[in-house]
Order: structure tokens, then C-alpha cells, then sequence
């Protein structure tokens, strides 16, 4: 008996030991998505034009444009960002009940990221293209390129747009583009504002960048080239006396404390460099391709 209690007592043992050498190991941590500093700092309210004004971060735009009907924002940078928006509102002598409207260029966290929570304190409509209103529905999870890394608080869409309405507020009339690409939903608007008495259009044209996409042969996205293309030449012939773009760098904006657009630059220069660098991509990618398949 002793013995067999001591073989048991063996077993036992081992089978511990076994059992402890199979536990798995723990999961990998999430990462975080992290960004720029400029893209988290605060500033104070921008005038870009006569009733437009940027009120978002250093390096993220966020556009208000104002009428005596109200006001409508463009885009509202990144999800802890609220606050800030609604406390610049306030500096340019706006109530949260005096907006509208809700529009956006993207849905990515660092550019609709806030817009739930300002919907919520001020009532406006959302209004965005179909193919936007499905990832914005989401809060971002289910992205073609970024999978769900890059999440944000959801939000329905109150108006669903078509490419060239017009979104009117008293006599102030912004024209949606679609401009798909960056995103497939990817909007572009333009609208006539005055400087100093003279009347300058501006156009907030989305990201024309590629970063990281899978460019070639894209189950997901398999027309994703043609539309870059596409977009860089409705980009071209927009009427654009002033450039914005959600990113203020791309289109040589400072909205630090020099405030100025650094470098003037075009709508057709900026679809231009655009289209450079997607070729540049483009061919870097055939070359891996290449590459593989010589070692294949």
C-alpha cells in the first residue's frame, strides 16, 4: 500500500508540473494609439476668414464657420477634444445650442474622434456620405487599412449626403466632393467666405495619402487606385483660392502661435505632390512584389 501511495504520490506530481508547464501565456497588451503631441494641443481660436475659424488642435484641423442662422463645424481632431471645441466655441461668441451642423473630411479617430460627445452637447445634425456613415456607426472598428485600431466613440448619421449637395445655413452654402481614397468615404468641401471685404473660396480638401495601404491588389479595396487617381483630378479643378486640409502641415498651415499658412499652396500643387508620392508607392511596391516572386 505504501508503495502504491508513493507511485499515486509521484503521478500527482508530475501530472502538477504538467499542467503548470502547459498554462498559457498571457495575451499581448493593446496598444495604444499614440500621436503627435501637436495633434492633442490645444489652442485658442484661429480666424482663417471673415466667419471661418479653426478651433482645434495645434496640427489637427477643426473648422467652424459661422452665420447669424448659426454655425457649422467641419471635422473635430481627436476623441478627448470636446471639451476644448466646445470652450473655443464659447471664445467666438457661441453657445453649444447655435450649432447646426456636423460635417467631416474622414473617419479616423484623429478627425471625427470627438464628434459624438459635441453632438450630444449641442444638438446639431450629422451629415456624411453613405459609405462614412457605416465606419462612423462602428466607431471606426472594421477600418480596411487599420482594422479596428483606431476607435472612437459611435454616431449615427442624421443626413445622408450625395456627391456635390449642398449643406445651406442662412446664406453660407458648403459643397460636399467626394474625394475617396484616403477612405472610401472621404469628403472634401468648399464654400465662399470674405477678407477683408473681398471674397475668397476655400477649400478643406481631405488627406490625399496612402500610409502603409496595400495598394496592389487590395481584396478590400480593389479600386483603391483609381479612385486616388480620380480624386487627385476633381482635387485639381476645385475652386480654391485657400487651401485647408484636416492635417494643417499638408497644406503649409501653422495654427501655433504663428497662425499663419507658412507656405501658400494650391489645390492643384496639393493634388499634384499627392500623386507623386502614390506613384512613388506604387512602384515601390511592385518592386517587392517583384522581388518575392523572383525569390518564390
Amino acid at each position: 500500500m505504501r508503495i502504491t501511495n508513493s507511485i499515486s504520490a509521484a503521478l500527482l506530481a508530475l501530472m502538477s508540473i504538467n499542467a503548470a508547464a502547459e498554462v498559457p501565456q498571457p495575451l499581448p497588451q493593446l496598444e495604444a494609439y499614440t500621436v503627435p503631441s501637436s495633434w492633442r494641443q490645444p489652442i485658442e481660436p484661429v480666424q482663417i476668414a471673415d466667419h471661418t475659424w479653426q478651433i482645434g488642435s495645434a496640427g489637427i484641423s477643426a473648422l467652424l464657420v459661422k452665420t447669424p442662422e448659426g454655425a457649422v463645424l467641419i471635422d473635430g481632431g481627436m476623441p478627448q477634444m470636446a471639451e476644448v471645441l466646445l470652450a473655443n466655441m464659447r471664445k467666438v461668441g457661441l453657445e453649444p445650442r447655435d450649432l447646426k451642423f456636423i460635417l467631416h473630411s474622414h473617419a479616423h479617430a484623429d478627425h471625427v474622434g470627438p464628434l459624438a460627445a459635441v453632438r450630444r452637447a449641442t444638438g446639431a445634425q450629422l451629415a456624411t456620405s453613405a459609405e462614412s456613415a457605416q465606419l462612423l456607426a462602428r466607431g471606426g472598428a472594421g477600418d480596411l487599412h487599420f482594422g479596428d485600431d483606431l476607435l472612437y466613440p459611435p454616431l449615427n448619421a442624421d443626413r445622408l449626403l450625395q456627391d456635390g449637395e449642398r449643406v445651406v445655413l442662412g446664406d453660407l452654402e458648403l459643397q460636399v466632393h467626394f474625394t475617396p481614397g484616403h477612405t472610401p468615404g472621404s469628403l472634401s468641401w468648399t464654400w465662399t467666405d470674405s477678407r477683408e471685404g473681398s471674397p475668397v473660396r476655400i477649400a478643406y480638401v481631405d488627406s490625399l495619402s496612402a500610409p502603409g495601404y496595400q495598394l496592389l491588389d487590395n481584396p478590400r479595396y480593389p479600386n483603391i487606385v483609381a479612385d486616388y487617381r480620380d480624386t487627385f483630378e476633381r482635387v485639381r479643378s476645385l475652386p480654391c483660392d485657400l487651401l485647408l486640409t484636416p492635417h494643417a502641415a499638408a497644406s503649409g498651415w501653422r495654427y501655433d502661435a504663428a497662425q499663419v499658412q507658412a507656405e501658400s499652396l494650391s489645390c492643384a500643387a496639393y493634388a499634384d505632390n499627392a500623386r507623386r508620392k502614390l506613384e512613388k508607392q506604387l512602384a515601390s511596391q511592385r518592386a517587392q512584389n517583384a522581388g518575392r516572386s523572383t525569390r518564390g
